[in-house]
């Protein structure tokens, strides 16, 4: 679709506002933009309505080419809610073209995510095997079923998450014969937070072979507080004490 400066209010700033709008600043004596359209239409058409291409002439739109500083072209520019949130300069090759998309609308992997219910989590799996933002959510359903393998066989394939490297340990603590710790997993799953993370703190300097694995549990639980969380922040002070 082109675009000239009599519509882009509306084929750009307010459409983008219902659905993102990537601009292709260009000319027809430019060569690199002659590469890089039929890139760019393809990309766009596989993503099936999520995202929409319009182009405008800078040579028959020199007003909008200097309102949006357009320097050198091809020049992308990507619209979200009335603004631009991404861009580029220059013909791109069709994966770095890909890349730029997949920032603009949510992957099938993304949304399945936002669904959250578990044939949704298994088959973000299947796309993203180590999404740990599906297999946390995954693991917890098993875990509440009693399927202890299951949810152990999927946190297995996910590294560099506290929350599935806490979700890890408890399993393994789970094993223990410990009572402080079962009470302080009994009181996170009853949602008394602060309990929980007291008696795991508590336990740690008196722990044989295990104060790694309830290291990993606190920080798991922290993480998930998130750092603005006063909880979080107390916690972690104590934690620190009991460690060191």
């Amino acid at each position: 679709m082109d675009v000239t400066e009599q519509n882009f209010a509306s084929a750009v700033i307010e459409r983008s506002k219902e659905v993102p709008v990537v601009v292709d600043f260009w000319a027809a004596w430019c060569g690199p933009c002659r590469q890089l359209g039929p890139v760019l239409e393809r990309a766009v058409a596989g993503r099936a309505g999520k995202v929409e291409l319009v182009k405008v002439d800078t040579d028959t739109n020199q007003n909008l080419a200097s309102q949006f500083r357009i320097q050198g072209i091809p020049a992308v520019k990507a619209f979200k809610d009335g603004a631009v949130v991404a861009e580029f300069t220059g013909a791109l090759p069709a994966a770095a073209v890909e890349r730029f998309l997949d920032g603009l609308v949510p992957s099938e992997a993304d949304e399945l995510v936002a669904r959250a219910d578990e044939s949704a989590l298994r088959r973000a799996l299947e796309l993203e095997p180590g999404r740990a933002d599906a297999a946390l959510p995954l693991a917890r359903l098993l875990l509440a079923r009693g399927e202890r393998d299951q949810a152990s066989a999927v946190l297995a394939n996910v590294s560099g998450s506290f929350g599935v490297d806490g979700l890890r340990a408890r399993l393994e603590l789970e094993q223990t014969d410990n009572p402080a710790l079962q009470d302080a997993f009994a009181a996170l799953d009853a949602g008394a937070t602060e309990r929980g993370l007291n008696l795991l703190i508590d336990a740690i300097p008196t722990a044989d072979g295990t104060r790694d694995e309830i290291r990993k549990v606190v920080v798991g639980v922290l993480d998930e507080l998130g750092p603005a969380s006063d909880l979080a922040r107390a916690a972690r002070r104590r934690l620190a004490s009991a460690l060191y």
